[in-house]
This record gives C-alpha cells, structure tokens and sequence, in this order.
C-alpha cells in the first residue's frame, strides 16, 4: 500500500514595499518564521510601480499559483483581486496599508504574525466583488467628495489617518453637493448628495463604516447616499461612522441594490482607495461570490 503524500500549495506573496510602513526585509521575516512550511511552498515579489501588482497576479494565475496573499492597502487588494475574480485561485491579505478596509471587514488581523495565522488555517469563503465600467471593485467604490478626498489623499507622500481626516475637513466646508441620477434596479431616482458610495463590505477604512449593514456575500451593494450636513453636525459624524451608527441617522439614505446606473458631473471615481478616472455615466453591478477569499476560522 503506497503513502500517501502531501503535496505543498504553492502560495506567492505580492508586497507593496510603499504602502504602510514596510521594509523589504520585515516580511520576509514574519514568513520565515510564522509561515507553515510543511503545508506551503512560497515566492515573495514586490512591486516596483503602480498596476504591477496586476502583471504578477495575472503571471501568477498562468502559473498555477494555488493562492496569492496581498501584502498592502486595499489599492493593492485591488490589483491582485484583478485577476482572481471568477477563477478558481484563492486570495489572502496581510493588511500593510493606511485604511484596509475588506481585511477589517473580514476581520483580517492588522498584525503581521496574525494575519499569516489566518492563511495558516485556510479556511475559505466566497466573497462578492462588482465592478463599475467593466473595472473590478472589492471593498468600495465612491464618487462625488470621496472621489475628490482620494484623489488628493492620493498625492500625498505622507499617508495615514490623520493626512487624510485633515484632507476631509479642509475640503468638506467649500465643497458644494452634486446632483445624481440614478437607475437603482430599473426604478429611477434623483439624489442632491455630497457623495455616493457603493459599498460591498462596510467600510471606508479605518474601522470607519458608511454601510453598516453591508455584507460581503449577499450578493448586494449598499448604495450609501450622504447629505452634506451643517457645521454644527458635522462634528458628529465621525463618532457615528467608528461606532457603526450612521445608518441610524437622517444623514445618509443606504439602498441596497444589484445593478445601478448613475450619471454625474465628473469623471472621477474612487476605486478601493484609488482615484479613477472613468466617465460621468456609471455603470455598476455585484458580481455573486465570484472570488475566493480566506478568512479567519
């Protein structure tokens, strides 16, 4: 009778060595160390400039790769999920970035040794993804202000919490809100709003929640349409978007939807964290539990 033997995945890791506060050899490490050996055989690449993250995810794909850890910010989630999305690969995250809002989402721990813990376990769940213009989005898509503030918090050299809540408040009080229209489901709708989010999971980043209520595996978007509210409210919001309460408010309208199409005055969108330049008709839908992800046990 012939043993049997366990074959290794093999599992690469793509790093954005400028997201968050890595060095090359930090990762490194923590693989060698806390990485299972015996279950995986892996590769590490780092990105050298933007939409890399891409290229390798599609080699890697090509290549067989059972699984393809993101280790960066939601942008780079974003990239590597490019490629992911339908096949039959399985994704992982080591949060490395300024707001990571899927892998909190996900519960995904922010610490290095934790976070190779999860991938450790393997345990894997289908997660919804959609896309706007044929472009894949995994966590959140905005637009109105939340294009503008990732749009400069973009241009920033230095990134973090505090660049970009300074980045709000400098923009919000000459920001002037938009009109949109909307196609919800085939029901048209007009909205006076100073953004719109198109929420897969729950978060801007940060532990931030616009959509409280959103799921990443129930097959909707949370249309999260916010009000530009006077000075004296305004205060009130971040303790409202931290506590997960903003949906309790008359401050945001949430509709949750499968298809949308919308117009708007500009061109730009906010991607995962990323400005996009687009068009100003919008074109988005959920794409059902189209892409494997592992979570915490």
């Amino acid at each position: 009778m012939t043993a049997e033997i366990d074959i290794k995945k093999k599992i690469l890791f793509i790093v954005n060595p400028f997201s968050g506060v890595w060095k090359r050899r930090s990762i490194d490490q923590h693989l060698k160390r806390h990485l299972d050996h015996i279950k995986y055989e892996y590769e590490v690449k780092y990105t050298e400039a933007p939409n890399h993250a891409k290229i390798l995810s599609r080699q890697a794909v090509k290549e067989n790769m059972d699984i393809i850890v993101a280790v960066g910010g939601d942008g780079t989630v974003n990239e590597v999920a490019q490629s992911i999305i339908g096949t039959s690969v399985v994704m992982g995250i080591i949060p490395s970035g300024s707001g990571n809002g899927l892998a909190r989402h996900l519960n995904i721990p922010v610490f290095t040794n934790r976070a190779i813990a999860v991938i450790n376990q393997l345990k894997v769940k289908k997660i919804d993804t959609a896309e706007v213009n044929n472009q894949f989005f995994v966590n959140l898509a905005g637009i109105g202000f939340d294009a503008l503030v990732a749009k400069k918090f973009a241009g920033q050299k230095r990134r973090g919490f505090f660049k970009y809540s300074q980045i709000v408040f400098q923009e919000y009080f000459r920001y002037r809100p938009e009109k949109f229209k909307l196609v919800v489901d085939g029901k048209k709708l007009k909205r006076k709003a100073l953004f719109i989010s198109f929420a897969n999971s729950d978060q801007f980043g940060y532990n931030t929640s616009i959509a409280p209520q959103a799921r990443v595996d129930d097959g909707y978007i949370d249309i999260c349409i916010m009000k530009k509210v006077a000075l004296w409210k305004s205060f009130l919001l971040p303790p409202l978007l931290f506590s997960k309460k903003i949906d309790k408010t008359g401050f945001v309208e949430i509709i949750r939807a499968k298809e949308v199409d919308i117009k708007q005055k500009k061109k730009h969108i906010n991607l995962d964290g990323e400005p996009v330049k687009l068009s100003k008709r919008l074109h988005i839908r959920v794409i059902p539990k189209s892409l494997n992800m592992v979570v915490p046990g």
